[in-house]
């Protein structure tokens, strides 16, 4: 497995999730009923995408801080990721051309419910992304491959925290994916919807 910079990859994940909180305001600003609007039955609205992006975040943050205040390991200059962290963080990751190549079924702990309100679901998101960016602050003092994380389906699965980090950020650029095309077709829904009302 190709040897990464510590330091580097922390901030290289600080700078994506900066971009991830810009991404968020400008969503922030859109129409309520566009971010509530489902593009077809069954299919999430943004503000769901957002919402199962929370149920993540509820889980993985607080474990996270949990874990990094329990262990006082040197820092190392060098993070190696492990075999399941690099295969979960490339199997989340968009492809090179800004697309989602492979689609998944989200675990149900890990659905949205359709009826919620759009402003407390991104206002959680933007705490928690905020949270994200200060444990990544606070990871460059600490080792991120003796720490691990154990993931949200079994805790008897384990991550070296570098990867877990990497894994999160991972799946907040799929699903910010995911939320610029819904937000597309449903302008284009609104606009055919408006068209066809005045003809």
């Amino acid at each position: 497995m190709k040897k990464i910079h510590s330091i580097g990859l922390l901030e290289d994940l600080q700078a994506d999730t900066r971009q991830i909180i810009l991404s968020t305001n400008y969503l922030s600003q859109e129409d309520p009923s566009l971010l509530l609007r489902q593009p077809a039955p069954g299919r999430w609205s943004a503000a769901q995408v957002i919402a199962h992006l929370n149920s993540y975040g509820r889980y993985y943050l607080p474990t996270i801080e949990l874990a990094m205040n329990e262990h006082s390991y040197e820092p190392d200059p060098v993070f190696t990721p492990g075999w399941l962290g690099d295969y979960f963080t490339k199997s989340m990751l968009p492809g090179k051309n800004g697309q989602v190549v492979n689609k998944m079924q989200a675990p149900k702990n890990h659905r949205p419910s359709a009826d919620i309100d759009s402003k407390p679901v991104i206002d959680e998101f933007l705490r928690q992304e905020q949270l994200l960016l200060e444990l990544l602050e606070s990871a460059k003092h600490l080792n991120i491959s003796r720490i691990t994380i154990p993931i949200s389906l079994t805790k008897l699965v384990k991550l070296k925290l570098g990867d877990t980090f990497r894994f999160l950020v991972a799946h907040h650029q799929r699903h910010f994916v995911q939320i610029n095309n819904t937000l597309k077709e449903i302008k284009q829904m609104n606009n055919a919807d408006a068209k066809y009302a005045h003809t």
